[in-house]
């Protein structure tokens, strides 16, 4: 098994070569999409998560931080950013595994505030995180979380405006800004056994060009699953490069 190291680096620290190698990846999974565009998305975020393994990048996903007041209340949305892991590095938990953690590092610097986890989604592997890391979230095939429908539209509707359609949840571009290659968009026959995965593609049907399902979570202990709410909780050695 290979081994892993995986590091949060602010975006504006990333040197010429960990840029452009971001830019590969990505463009190695994503069609419409080109050097410029996928550079710009990152420059928008403030951190990226890199996975490396024998002193290599192979995958990443970044975020950004905002600040809303949401009835009154102050409170803050961690806005996910692509995420992309090569191929032969699928099943290592390193990246999710860091991303929790960091999540509850970003939650201990203003415990105060309510913080949710701000997602669109391009493709029913990116979808299946939700459930492994949370008990409840919206959109949910099982669990009513209609509660999250008014500030995830909130939410989208001030960071993509008329792209997005809160009758339907999802960011509707009329021209793709990038969507998964068909070798890899497709679920296999064993993926179409789980709920998590047909919902996704019910909710999201024209994800195959670039429309971008709208999900919100809460990321409070209680909304934990218990191996989550287990790594989140357990000491950290990390520091933000």
């Amino acid at each position: 098994m290979p081994e892993y190291i995986s590091r949060f680096q602010p975006v504006d620290k990333l040197s010429p070569a960990e840029k452009q190698r971001i830019v590969t990846l990505y463009l190695q999974y994503y069609d419409a999409a080109n050097h410029d565009q996928v550079l710009h998305d990152l420059e928008c975020k403030r951190e990226v998560l890199l996975l490396e393994s024998e002193n290599a990048i192979v995958g990443f996903t970044s975020l950004q931080v905002f600040n809303y007041r949401w009835r009154n209340q102050p409170i803050q949305v961690v806005y996910s950013g692509d995420t992309v892991v090569e191929r032969k590095h699928w099943g290592q938990q390193t990246l999710a595994f860091r991303w929790i953690q960091r999540m509850t590092e970003i939650k201990q610097e203003e415990p105060e505030k309510p913080l949710y986890w701000f997602v669109i989604v391009k493709g029913h592997r990116t979808f299946k995180y939700l459930p492994a890391f949370g008990k409840s979230f919206y959109p949910h095939w099982s669990i009513d979380c209609s509660n999250l429908k008014p500030l995830a539209d909130y939410i989208a509707t001030d960071l993509f405006g008329e792209h997005y359609n809160p009758a339907t949840g999802v960011v509707e571009y009329e021209h793709s800004r990038g969507h998964l290659k068909p070798d890899i968009a497709e679920p296999s026959e064993e993926e179409l056994q789980k709920p998590s995965v047909r919902f996704f593609m019910e909710k999201n049907p024209n994800y195959r060009i670039g429309h971008e399902l709208v999900c919100l979570c809460e990321l409070e202990q209680s909304n934990m699953k218990a191996f989550t709410r287990r790594l989140a909780t357990k000491k950290q050695n990390y520091e933000l490069v």
